[in-house]
């Protein structure tokens, strides 16, 4: 930063009946290191504006702010245009005479400080009154600083420079925690696109043993997120459900090949086999022990940052899911024979989606049925099967059902 040397000075100035008046000589900066001349460049760029109904003080202060680099000034007499002026050329700091006619500066200072755009510009006040009540209530309307009429052309200089590198500093504070935020922002979306990308492998892992294209998993979460959002789920917990209800079957990795693609009607053993991977895929998603968890930490480290996420809230809602979607409402269903709104809603929505895709799907024991078929198959389970407001959320989105059909169709 520049310093100020007394053995340097230019001539005196006096200005007669302006308001401010000048008896001292004014310093001029010495030579400073590099960095500092650096900064000092920067200060001087910055924009000022002045408010004076006295153009002559306005005068004053811009010649003597331009002996020492300042030059990107803006100025009105005309207290009413002051916040125009102020929105429209966003300065680095704003001088305000405190008694003006029509609008004060006190009151421009008061209507900056409630803008959000504008709040933190800082503003040094101008006022020839130097009495304390005067002072506090110039403070009051939270100044950066104020200065007294006659105006002392160095103390000018030094509160001006004050003001503009304390500003500076905030700037940059403020840039870089922007910065920070989307490094973070940045890196959160990278993270939940590789956990997103890891489920849907996860997912089409199981899928891929009864359905060749997959898609069943993508069609289900997508048929879930759209009944969740007709219910008035947040978007962030549509997404969450979407994601969370692809991985409903991925407990058919433990059903043997000879029950999961057998052709025709399953006998009761095989039944209660595919009953099973309602559990094992909740066991597979749901958390580990603490004991577990340790035992695998100490194993690797990549070991441990893929651990951690068991306790993201998308598997715990995963692992609800993969135990509940077979429950029906009546409580007829598996495994656990929950009915009515013992059933987490998440299970029930995800009911109603994985049967219509069943369905609608071709399956090693029966064709794809007709949609219209499909819809009375649903209709015929309310109640019974389905959670009549979840089936209601179905059908008020059924063209965008059958638009995710179409789009996420099996290819033959």
């Amino acid at each position: 930063m520049s310093t100020l040397s007394p053995g340097t000075l230019t001539p005196t100035f006096s200005v007669i009946g302006s308001g401010i008046a000048v008896s001292k000589p004014l310093a001029q900066p010495t030579q400073a290191g590099a960095a500092d001349r650096d900064h000092q460049e920067m200060i001087t760029k910055s924009k000022i504006v002045i408010v004076d109904d006295e153009e002559i003080n306005i005068l004053f202060v811009k010649r003597h702010l331009k002996q020492f680099g300042y030059h990107n000034f803006f100025s009105t007499v005309d207290s009413t245009q002051a916040m125009s002026l102020i929105h429209e050329s966003r300065p680095d700091v704003v001088l305000l005479d405190v008694r003006m006619p029509k609008i004060s500066g006190l009151e421009i200072l008061a209507m900056m400080r409630n803008h959000k755009a504008l709040e933190h510009i800082p503003a040094i006040a101008l006022t020839a009154c130097s009495d304390s009540e005067t002072k506090l209530s110039v403070l009051k309307y939270g100044p950066s600083d104020f200065l007294s009429k006659p105006v002392d052309p160095n103390e000018l200089l030094l509160r001006m420079r004050n003001v503009l590198t304390i500003k500076a500093y905030h700037d940059h504070a403020a840039r870089y925690s922007q910065q920070l935020e989307q490094q973070v922002a940045e890196r959160t979306a990278e993270l939940q696109a590789s956990r997103q990308q890891i489920i849907h492998c996860l997912a089409r892992a199981a899928e891929f043993r009864d359905d060749d294209t997959g898609n069943h998993v993508v069609r289900v979460g997508r048929y879930a997120a759209i009944i969740a959002d007709e219910l008035g789920f947040t978007p962030q917990d549509v997404q969450l459900i979407e994601q969370a209800a692809q991985l409903h079957d991925i407990g058919k990795i433990g059903v043997e090949d000879a029950v999961l693609l057998k052709d025709g009607k399953l006998d009761p053993e095989e039944f209660d086999r595919i009953k099973q991977h309602c559990g094992v895929g909740r066991t597979i998603i749901q958390p580990l022990s603490t004991v577990q968890s340790r035992a695998y930490r100490n194993h690797t480290d990549l070991g441990a940052s893929l651990l951690e996420s068991s306790d993201f809230p998308i598997m715990k809602l995963a692992a609800s899911i993969a135990q509940t979607h077979h429950e029906k409402w009546d409580g007829s269903g598996y495994p656990l024979g929950l009915a009515g709104e013992d059933i987490p809603i998440e299970g029930r929505i995800t009911a109603v989606a994985d049967v219509f895709d069943a369905l609608s799907s071709k399956r090693p024991y029966k064709p794809a049925f007709p949609r219209e078929k499909c819809f009375e198959i649903l209709r015929e389970g309310s109640g019974v099967h389905f959670d009549p407001r979840i089936l209601e959320a179905f059908f008020a989105r059924s063209d965008q059902i059958v638009q995710t059909q179409i789009q996420f169709a099996n290819i033959e």
